[in-house]
């Protein structure tokens, strides 16, 4: 697929306002060929060996045991609890960026709503958390819908405050669960990535998806540009040719240190670029689960 068709797609997909039906668009078909479930839900793990008692279900002997000690043990199990997902969405201005043929914010709204949906789908809670509004962590269709209206109504404006936010959903979560974090990053980014890690260090597991347009990375500007910033409207006069080495060099270094920092702290991290259609982009990060570094 060219890069122009890619565009094309999720220009088609941004132009549907039913999320709902965006979410099943996107997931239709997009776990097939994995191995496994990409998130860990309800399971049973392993607990301790007790001896066998008559009547015990055979099938939790442990026969290699049995070969090794010549006595027989079964495997006794604890059941866990169905994971809760928490959905952190940046709504800040520079989200709203660029307005064609999809925006960073509508992009990682269709993302999160497919994720939702896949979360949902495997009986396990989810839920989201904005600078304006919180939902908990819920199973069940009806809190899903719920959980898709809430991202249909929200929009990207003024500023936010992404270390509170975090910080918010990553305590609200109680116990460990799985904190999915949209967002181009830029603001206050050592405050957010502290967050982060204290997140992590409570027990969450954190993906950060770092949503970019490729105008943002490649500035394909040819001539005198004035820019205005979403959040302060100030503007600035930029010669486009002058500045272009210096401002893709500053933008490669910006996106390899939230990769490297991520990394180091055990986080799944994945780049969305915005032509890159949302199925493709989710396909990839639910492959990348299925290597033994994100098990």
């Amino acid at each position: 697929m060219t890069v122009g068709t890619a565009a094309a797609n999720a220009e088609l997909i941004a132009r549907i306002s039913d999320l709902e039906l965006v979410a099943r668009i996107v997931v239709e078909g997009l776990v097939s060929g994995l191995h496994r479930s990409p998130f860990h839900g309800y399971s049973a793990e392993f607990s301790q060996y007790r001896h066998y008692r008559p009547g015990d279900d055979l099938k939790y002997v442990d026969w290699k045991l049995v070969a090794r000690t010549d006595r027989v043990y079964t495997k006794q199990f604890r059941e866990t609890t169905n994971m809760g997902a928490a959905i952190v969405i940046d709504t800040s201005a520079s989200m709203a960026f660029p307005e064609r043929p999809i925006s960073k914010f509508r992009y990682s709204v269709v993302a999160a709503a497919a994720l939702a949906h896949l979360v949902s789908s495997q009986g396990d809670g989810v839920g989201l958390v904005t600078t304006n509004a919180f939902l908990a962590p819920r199973p069940g269709r009806q809190h899903l819908r719920r959980l898709l209206a809430a991202l249909s109504s929200t929009a990207a404006t003024g500023s936010w405050r992404p270390a509170e936010t975090v910080r918010r959903a990553s305590e609200r979560l109680g116990r460990r669960g799985l904190l999915l974090v949209f967002s181009d990053l830029y603001d206050q980014e050592n405050e957010t990535f502290a967050e982060l890690r204290r997140a992590a260090r409570m027990g969450h597991e954190v993906v950060l998806f770092q949503v970019i347009s490729r105008d943002e990375i490649e500035f394909g500007y040819r001539r005198d540009v004035e820019f205005v910033d979403l959040e302060t409207g100030e503007s600035l006069a930029v010669d486009a040719a002058a500045a272009r080495r210096d401002y893709t060099d500053a933008v490669t270094a910006f996106l390899e240190s939230w990769r490297r920092r991520a990394g180091a702290e055990g986080f799944q991290y994945s780049l969305m670029v915005t032509d890159v259609p949302p199925d493709r982009a989710l396909r990839n990060f639910l492959v990348a689960r299925q290597t033994p570094q994100n098990r």
